[in-house]
């Protein structure tokens, strides 16, 4: 790495709610509103752009654990901003906290950790799966 984020250290995406990201069973009367894994998603790649500045090019992240809650629906349609804030650091895994929030109020908080790893190294552990004997 070649830094390290400090605590408090924050990060956006904003992304409008579009039908891809709707449920999938928004029918009969069911309105089409953000399913919960593309808000996730979403929140989890807020706290990927806190990291990016720190990261060499030969490192990259990937996601450890996520704990959301998804409080409120979001229309199709509108605008939704996630907010990461790290909390905390160990090693190379990250600690944040996670907000998301459409036009009227917030929609969903939780917890979520990442890993910081070396790309090359985790492409020769995956390769060694996909090897056929």
């Amino acid at each position: 790495m070649k830094s390290r984020p400090r605590p408090g250290a924050t990060a956006e995406v904003t992304f409008i709610a579009e039908k891809q990201h709707a449920i999938d069973f928004a029918e009969d009367g069911m309105p089409s509103v953000l399913s919960t894994p593309w808000l996730i998603w979403f929140m989890e790649h807020s706290a990927r752009e806190a990291m990016l500045p720190h990261l060499e090019a030969r490192e990259s992240t990937v996601g450890m654990a996520v704990d959301i809650e998804h409080l409120a629906p979001t229309p199709t349609g509108s605008q939704v901003a996630c907010r990461a804030q790290v909390l905390r650091s160990e090693e190379n895994q990250f600690h944040f906290k996670l907000e998301a929030f459409d036009e009227h109020e917030k929609i969903a908080s939780g917890l979520h950790k990442l890993a910081v790893i070396d790309k090359a190294r985790l492409a020769k552990r995956v390769n060694r799966k996909t090897k056929k004997e």
